[in-house]
């Protein structure tokens, strides 16, 4: 069905015409790409949002292709030949019912699993450097939920938010202390290249780097249950099998003789060779994609009928805070404070608010209480807050951090707004009202 530009402009802001005149433009250019990542990710449509942007690039011609999207072909692949294939709904979640997305649970079902009894009720877990507290939704239920737990483990190097909780804490070595070959962003770099980064500090004897730590976890658990348990392999094999199932031909020792790293030349379009699908051809209309597009004209016809007076909460990520723990270094949280809720100039005045004030944010789940800041960049009707802020909960020993003002953009998230496909928290798009705080 045709897409009414018109009622698209009312819901963006964007005219119609501009509308019409950006497709008329993308299709008559020698180069052109339609690309989204984070914000557009980590909504209730982000997997549909990605798939109609490739379907733009393929109906332009533009993917795979040089000046368009052309996807990198790392020297170590994560898709395409040589990897697993990916799975969807082998098996669902025990409260809500979600299909697993290979081999994989939304987080933002892990509340409901610790807080439901009944069989299969998670009783005890296992967190590897991270803080679900501040990085997933509604983190208050799921601080909460943490102190429910039988046992905890961490694997850390903070006593955080989240891992305040922990039974036990094992820190690892320190990670210089081991070789590295990134997996993720090669992935996303303008151009093919390899590079292994050997360790620059030495290993105590009496130290357990992360995946050691892992074996030996592995190991006593599978003897107390009578399990089998076969040792994970020690970075560099894994990094030299990586590098076997590539196309590359660079080996473990090329990387070795090469420390500033090995060039493999520009991107080439390399996609149909690398397709997996049942066909052998670009499946643009798969069965999941076509349900949420349904949902979408659902979801879009019943704007019309939201409360007017509520804003659209959108996250952030500075350069210098993309991660919670981030802001206890020094060196990252000198400047300015970055903290603040942004409003569009309009929406303050709406609401007789000044620039500066402190004001209760609130959502289905929680309230927060924090300083505003005028933008006039900001869309009118959508405010932001930055994520990993809130360092102040008891037992929390981030010195840094501690002293910083902010407030957690996920004690307003919602863990039952998901992406439909792949279960992903929409952490951006969250209804919220906006008010003056009131005087303690």
């Amino acid at each position: 069905a045709s897409i009414d530009t018109t009622a698209v402009a009312a819901h963006t802001g964007i005219s119609a015409e501009c509308i019409r005149k950006i497709a008329t433009d993308f299709l008559q250019a020698r180069h052109a790409v339609a690309y989204g990542r984070m914000g557009v990710s980590t909504q209730i449509f982000g997997s549909l949002a990605q798939w109609l942007l490739q379907l733009v690039n393929l109906y332009a011609g533009q993917l795979d292709a040089e000046g368009g999207s052309l996807p990198n072909e790392p020297a170590i692949p994560l898709t395409g030949p040589g990897t697993q294939a990916g799975s969807y709904g082998r098996w669902k979640s025990r409260v809500r019912g979600l299909p697993e997305l290979s081999g994989e649970l939304p987080v933002a079902t892990l509340i409901d699993e610790i807080e439901t009894p009944g069989a299969g009720q998670i009783r005890a877990l296992l967190t590897v450097a991270g803080n679900p507290v501040l990085s997933t939704p509604n983190g208050q239920r799921l601080d909460a939920a943490l102190g429910q737990l039988d046992f905890m483990i961490s694997i850390d190097v903070y006593i955080n938010e989240t891992t305040r909780h922990a039974d036990l804490i094992l820190p690892p070595a320190w990670f210089l202390s081991q070789p590295h070959f990134d997996l993720i962003f090669n992935g996303f770099a303008v151009r093919r290249y390899a590079r292994l980064s050997p360790p620059i500090h030495v290993q105590a004897a009496d130290e357990c780097a992360d995946w050691q730590i892992a074996n030996r976890l592995a190991s006593a658990l599978a003897a107390a249950t009578g399990r089998e348990w076969r040792d994970l392999p020690a970075p560099r094999e894994l990094i030299q099998a990586g590098l076997a199932r590539g196309p590359s031909g660079v080996t473990l020792a090329d990387l070795d003789a090469a420390p500033h790293g090995i060039d493999l030349g520009p991107l080439q379009p390399s996609l149909l060779r690398r397709l997996q699908t049942a066909s052998g051809n670009i499946e643009c209309a798969p069965p999941l994609m076509l349900q949420e597009l349904e949902r979408a004209r659902c979801c879009f016809a019943s704007v019309a009928t939201e409360d007017p007076t509520l804003l659209r909460l959108i996250g952030r990520r500075e350069l210098r805070n993309n991660n919670s723990w981030m802001h206890n270094a020094a060196r990252l949280i000198k400047g300015k404070p970055r903290h603040q809720l942004w409003m569009h100039p309009d929406d303050l005045r709406a609401r007789g608010l000044l620039d500066g004030m402190r004001v209760q944010v609130c959502s289905k789940v929680g309230k927060v209480v924090t300083e505003v800041r005028a933008d006039a960049d900001l869309m009118p009707g959508v405010v932001s807050l930055p994520h990993g802020y809130g360092h102040t909960g008891p037992g929390v020993r981030l010195t840094l951090a501690g002293q910083l003002a902010g407030v957690s953009i996920n004690d307003l998230t919602d863990p039952s707004l998901l992406d439909g496909a792949s279960g992903n928290a929409a952490l951006n798009g969250v209804p919220v009202s906006v008010a003056a705080a009131v005087a303690d």
